[in-house]
C-alpha cells in the first residue's frame, strides 16, 4: 500500500524540514511505499526555497508553488491531485500535528472506514483558533449535516476512492470538509496528541476564518436559503398577527391605539435590515454561480520541482 502524506505550507520554512523527517522515519518502521506533496501557497518567507532542496535531496518529496495565495483548502486540492497512494494523509506544516502517530489513522483505515480523522484531547492553538474551531464545528453540524460525535481537524486519512471523488470537484470555493462529507459518512476518529507550536503563528486571520466558513455553507448547502424563507414567512405572519391583534384591540375593545414613532422605527429598521441581509445572501449565491461560470481557478501552479515535474 502506498501513502502520499499532502501539506500545505505557508510560511513554515523553519518547520516543514523537521516534518518531513519526522514523516520519513515514521514510514521506515510501518513500512509502507510513501511519497511527500508539499504545496507553497505562496508564502512570503523562503518557504518554497526549503521545499525545492527537500525535493532535491528526496526521490519521494514533490514540490509545488502556487501562483497567489488560494487557501488551504485550495492547496489541499492541488496537492491531492498531484498525489497516488492508495491513501491519502493530511496534516499540518508546522508540527503540531503528529506524523508519527500517522498509524493510528492508517489502523482504522484498515478497519473498514473510508475516512479517519484525527482528534485531539487538548488542543494546543491559541484561544482564537480554538474560538474558530467550535463556530466551524458548529456550521459544519447545522449546515452540511455532520454527525454530532465527530471532530472535525486538518489531519485526515482517506481512502483513494473518496479523494478521486472530491477532485471531481473543479470550481473556485473548495471546502474540503463538505467534500469529504458529501462522499461518504464511513467516518472515524481516533486520538493523537497535539503540540504546541514552536515556530510562528497560524497563518489564519478572522477574515480567512469568515472566508472558509461562508464558502462552507454556500458551496455545499442551500440551508441558509431555507433559513431566509423561514424568517420571512415569521416576520410576514408576525406582521399579519399584529396588525389583526391592532384592529381587535382598536373596534372591539375600543381601545386608544397609538401608533409611537420609535416602535413603528424600530419595526422598518428591523425589517429592511432583513431584507437587505436576505438579498445579500442571494447576491452571495448568484455571485458564487457567476465566478464559477468564468472558469476562475480553483489554483494555479507557477512551478513543480520533484519526482514527477
Amino acid at each position: 500500500m502506498k501513502i502520499s502524506f499532502v501539506i500545505p505550507c505557508y510560511r513554515s520554512e523553519k518547520t516543514i524540514g523537521n516534518v518531513v523527517d519526522e514523516i520519513k522515519t515514521t514510514m521506515a518502521s510501518i513500512g509502507h511505499e510513501f511519497e511527500i506533496i508539499l504545496v507553497n501557497d505562496c508564502s512570503p518567507d523562503n518557504t518554497f526555497s526549503v521545499i525545492r532542496q527537500l525535493a532535491t535531496d528526496n526521490d519521494n518529496v514533490t514540490g509545488l508553488d502556487l501562483a497567489k495565495n488560494f487557501g488551504q483548502h485550495c492547496a489541499l486540492m492541488a496537492g491531492m491531485r498531484e498525489s497516488s497512494g492508495d491513501v491519502v494523509v493530511c496534516l499540518d506544516d508546522d508540527g503540531q500535528t503528529p506524523a508519527d502517530e500517522v498509524g493510528k489513522l492508517l489502523d482504522k483505515l484498515e478497519e473498514g472506514y473510508d475516512v479517519c480523522y484525527a482528534s485531539y484531547g487538548k488542543k494546543q492553538h491559541s484561544g482564537f483558533r480554538n474560538f474558530g474551531s467550535k463556530v466551524n464545528e458548529l456550521m459544519t453540524r447545522i449546515m452540511l449535516g455532520k454527525p454530532k460525535e465527530l471532530y472535525i481537524s486538518s489531519y485526515f486519512a482517506a481512502k483513494r476512492f473518496v479523494v478521486d471523488d472530491m477532485l471531481r470537484y473543479e470550481q473556485s470555493y473548495a471546502y474540503v470538509i463538505g467534500l469529504v462529507l458529501r462522499a461518504t459518512k464511513n467516518i472515524a476518529n481516533v486520538e493523537v496528541k497535539h503540540r504546541a507550536r514552536t515556530e510562528g503563528t497560524s497563518g489564519y486571520t478572522l477574515k480567512k476564518l469568515f472566508s472558509l466558513w461562508f464558502n462552507g455553507f454556500t458551496a455545499f448547502s442551500i440551508k441558509p436559503l431555507r433559513i431566509a424563507t423561514a424568517v420571512g414567512v415569521f416576520c410576514a405572519s408576525t406582521g399579519f398577527l399584529y396588525g389583526i391583534y391592532t384592529i381587535i384591540k382598536k373596534f372591539v375593545l375600543a381601545s386608544d391605539v397609538q401608533a409611537g414613532f420609535s416602535a413603528l422605527m424600530s419595526v422598518l429598521v428591523f425589517i429592511g435590515g432583513m431584507i437587505m441581509l436576505m438579498l445579500g445572501l442571494i447576491g452571495e449565491y448568484l455571485g458564487r454561480i457567476y465566478i464559477c461560470m468564468n472558469n476562475s481557478p480553483q489554483y494555479v501552479i507557477r512551478e513543480k520541482v520533484g519526482q514527477n515535474k
